[in-house]
């Protein structure tokens, strides 16, 4: 697909934007290595954070593995224990997430200057991984938006869809390692209630009128507002290794209450205030620093017990 100009336009209007070759190849090569031994790892059940087969939303359960399912994404790529190779002495993942030109981009999606510092109210959020099942089987998601249920009524979509006159409390992307076009969505739908013939299609309907299948090249990078009405389709044959990111700014009140919802689900805060920067230049690790330092008060000002699960199944 190509390049669009202006990605925040773009993205306000369509619901996603596209930048093409945005990983080196270099890049490319380190990324694919600590994902291939990664994903190994994981699919042999030595590694607990994991998304299984069979089932869409948190949580999961990582005693499945391997016997009962097999893993279709890998959690938590910040986590201070995940298992690197051992000729990997410095976690790539921490270092793409955190990479000034990575952050550059998240900051003009959600219209934030950078000060002198670089400390400019960025908030870590999640960091996954995405991959070809692992049982071999095909799988797929269901046409959803991540943080409104399927069941919402058109006056609630309205109430929790993006507003075009705010800026974005956060955005979200995904970096393919390989040719990846198993995001399908409907650009525009980030703006709207379900149309009545979306509401009463299949969960699984394969050609939902307006769809646009994303085709992504090794390396390019794609940011979509998560409540686009968008779906998965995993092929178990084909090679498949995508990051998944967020990134969101600390604005306090109830718009930090909300987004908190969709990041702690996750089970990021059980181990953040650990996570290792060390890996990280001078001014990287202070930015970093920063923006962890905000996800944990985002998870005290929210309070465990007011955390739940956003979508089930």
């Amino acid at each position: 697909m190509p390049a669009h100009q202006d990605p925040l336009a773009h993205l306000q209007i369509h619901g996603y934007t596209i930048i093409p070759s945005f990983l080196t190849p270099s890049e490319l090569s380190t990324l694919r290595a600590a994902s291939s031994a990664l994903i190994n790892l994981s699919s042999q059940g030595q590694w607990p954070h994991v998304r299984t087969t069979g089932k869409q939303f948190p949580p999961w359960d990582p005693s499945l593995v391997p016997h009962s399912a097999g893993i279709w994404g890998v959690q938590h790529l910040l986590h201070p224990s995940l298992p690197l190779p051992p000729d990997q002495p410095s976690n790539p993942f921490t270092q793409l997430y955190f990479s000034p030109k990575l952050l550059a981009l998240s900051r003009a999606i959600l219209s934030l200057p950078e000060d002198d510092d670089g400390d400019d109210g960025l908030v870590m959020e999640l960091f996954n991984l995405l991959c070809k099942p692992t049982d071999g089987k095909g799988f797929e998601l269901s046409w959803h938006r991540d943080d409104i249920p399927r069941e919402a009524s058109a006056e609630e979509e309205k109430e929790r869809l993006h507003n075009l006159t705010e800026a974005y409390s956060h955005t979200q992307w995904n970096l393919p390692l390989y040719h990846d076009s198993s995001l399908i969505l409907v650009p525009g739908s980030h703006l709207r209630p379900r149309t009545d013939v979306e509401r009463q299609a299949d969960p699984y309907e394969a050609n939902l009128e307006g769809q646009v299948v994303v085709e992504l090249q090794p390396g390019d990078l794609v940011f979509y507002d998560n409540n686009i009405l968008h779906r998965g389709v995993y092929s178990g044959d084909k090679e498949r290794v995508t990051l998944h990111g967020s990134v969101g700014r600390a604005d306090g009140g109830e718009g930090m209450r909300k987004r908190a919802r969709n990041v702690l689900q996750h089970g990021v805060g059980e181990w953040v205030e650990q996570a290792d920067f060390s890996c990280l230049e001078t001014k990287e690790r202070e930015v970093a620093e920063g923006m962890r330092k905000r996800l944990v008060e985002m998870g005290k000002a929210v309070g465990k017990g007011e955390v739940g699960y956003s979508l089930v199944g």
